[in-house]
């Protein structure tokens, strides 16, 4: 036996040898209690079984996940503000795309679309032109009808007037010619028809009833006279539209229609009042003409 097989062992090695003894029992002990369990559930199988813990409801995360999707009044409002900020941008983006197709355009390009448009100008510039004299032309011509329709209308009046087929109205005289012995004729009326109208009488009436016009005819019928076929008799009353001073100076007149009633011959009366007004009601029926037609008006 030599003296290295009877060398005493060394302390340091004998510590650290006990050290690496002790963590394993350390780690041995855990798998032991759990090998223990099972045996002593299985020692006791009367011994109530545990009840499993409950589970929480996830009634609080969804509370919160509901309350979002219900956004607030200010929430809504940012919303829009920035869906319109989004619009506003991607207008902005295609404007933008628009300018830089033209920068990027080339020279003749650009000027071939410069010609369009001055075309397309020109065009529409001759198309107002156009439409303006259209306007001017239809409005020259409804002028002149409604001018020519108004001309005709004071026409058809004025020979209503004289033709005596319309009433008229305006200032003027009444003379009231009394004959107490008859002796008026129809002479003497046509006189006085005749100053009237020299006067300036653009409407005559006697007694109310019988127009005076260029185709009425006196006749005599003592004792009163036939005017159109329509006998009068005294009192005479003539009334006539025109400027009533020169009217009433005409009929006063000497020698004239005053002088002729009241002067011997006749003996009679005669008054002359200034009107300012003067209705004249009876009306002339025009007899169809049997060989006067209308003629063309003459050419200038």
């Amino acid at each position: 036996m030599t003296d290295d097989q009877h060398e005493p062992p060394d302390p340091a090695d004998q510590a650290e040898q006990a050290e690496l003894t002790a963590k394993a029992e350390q780690r041995a002990e855990p798998k032991a209690e759990q090998a223990a369990e099972p045996k002593a559930a299985s020692a006791h199988p009367d011994a109530p079984t545990p009840m499993p813990k409950p589970k929480k409801t996830p009634n609080l995360a969804w509370r919160r996940l509901k309350a979002g999707f219900k956004p607030s009044r200010g929430q809504a409002i940012v919303a829009v503000v920035l869906a319109l900020v989004a619009c506003m941008a991607v207008v902005q983006v295609r404007v933008n795309r628009a300018d830089d197709g033209y920068q990027n355009a080339r020279r003749e390009d650009l000027i071939a679309i410069l010609d369009g448009l001055n075309q397309n100008n020109r065009r529409l510039e001759s198309e107002i032109t156009e439409l303006e004299d259209r306007k001017n032309t239809l409005s020259s011509s409804a002028d002149k009808a409604q001018t020519a329709r108004e001309q005709a209308e004071q026409q058809v009046r004025t020979l209503g007037i004289l033709a005596g087929t319309l009433p008229a109205q305006g200032p003027g005289v009444r003379i009231t010619l009394n004959d107490p012995d008859g002796k008026m004729q129809a002479g003497n009326l046509l006189d006085a028809i005749e100053e009237l109208r020299d006067a300036g009488a653009e409407a005559i009436q006697i007694n109310g009833t019988v127009r005076v016009v260029a185709s009425t005819d006196f006749v005599d019928d003592s004792p009163g006279v036939r005017i159109d076929g329509e006998r009068v008799a005294s009192p005479y009353v003539i009334e006539a539209i025109g400027e009533s001073h020169n009217l009433a100076e005409a009929a006063n007149f000497p020698g004239g229609l005053v002088s002729e009633v009241t002067g011997p011959q006749i003996g009679g009366t005669a008054e002359v009042t200034e009107l300012p007004q003067v209705q004249i009601s009876a009306l002339h029926a025009p007899e169809e003409h049997r060989y006067a037609r209308p003629a063309p008006s003459p050419t200038k």
